[in-house]
């Protein structure tokens, strides 16, 4: 097994960012593999999400935000000039779609087909063709048009999900991974800093799992047995990074 990496967002905004990004990296497995009807359950998710909350006024801020850090004269030192150019009009490109009028995913609303298979297919074992004839239908397709049609759908959410990965993306660089040791599997540490993320990165072969709470400026670690599912009384030596 390759290392593991855990993330604990430390506030609400960060929570939801993840979250996004999660479905994003599904949506785009179902774009490359045929997963049948499965493909609809990250896009309806995607579509719930959306419609719950409004993204575009807190990503709008956190894009120009750093669109000002980057003007300034000594922001981002640690980054090549090749790199700030490029997240520079990655910034500069997001902030574009976020300004777009359409609300994300609204078009999908209107979708009949889209519409009726949402509703059916949250119902337990509601995929028969007897229940949602027209998704058996769709399913006949060939491969190559469904991926198609999937594409155009998911990029209805394209203004959401490209500065939501350039966030996360400058975010995660923020801060280097560090070497720490967790004596009888409990890890704490505090920052002057506003932190907003908490990465770990560990050997699977230690048998353990991290569990993390904290907020802005602390945070503990409790590293758990698999087998057992208690804390564990060992020593633990991880990598951890602390982004801000």
């Amino acid at each position: 097994m390759n290392e593991l990496v855990f993330e604990q967002p430390l506030n609400e905004k960060v929570r939801n960012y993840l979250r996004l990004e999660h479905l994003a990296r599904q949506l785009d497995t179902h774009l490359h593999e045929d997963h049948q009807h499965r493909c609809f359950f990250p896009l309806f998710s995607l579509c719930e999400l959306s419609e719950r909350c409004d993204f575009r006024n807190e990503l709008l801020k956190d894009v120009d935000k750093l669109l000002v850090q980057f003007a300034g004269s000594t922001a981002q030192q640690q980054m090549s000039s090749h790199q700030q150019t490029f997240f520079l009009e990655q910034l500069a490109i997001a902030k574009d779609e976020l300004q777009k009028p359409d609300r994300p995913g609204v078009q999908l609303k209107q979708n009949r087909f889209i519409a009726a298979v949402r509703q059916k297919l949250n119902l337990t074992a509601a995929c028969c063709n007897f229940d949602l004839p027209q998704l058996h239908f769709w399913l006949a397709k060939p491969w190559a048009e469904r991926q198609q049609e999937y594409q155009q759908w998911v990029e209805h959410f394209h203004c959401l999900l490209h500065p939501i990965s350039i966030l996360l993306q400058l975010t995660r660089m923020s801060s280097d991974y560090q070497q720490a040791v967790a004596h009888a599997g409990f890890y704490h540490d505090s920052s002057p800093n506003n932190l907003s993320l908490v990465r770990v990165k560990l050997n699977p072969d230690d048998g353990c799992y991290p569990t993390i709470s904290g907020h802005r400026n602390r945070f503990a670690i409790h590293f758990v047995q698999f087998e057992q599912q208690k804390h564990s009384q060992q020593t633990v030596k991880f990598l951890l990074a602390t982004c801000s």
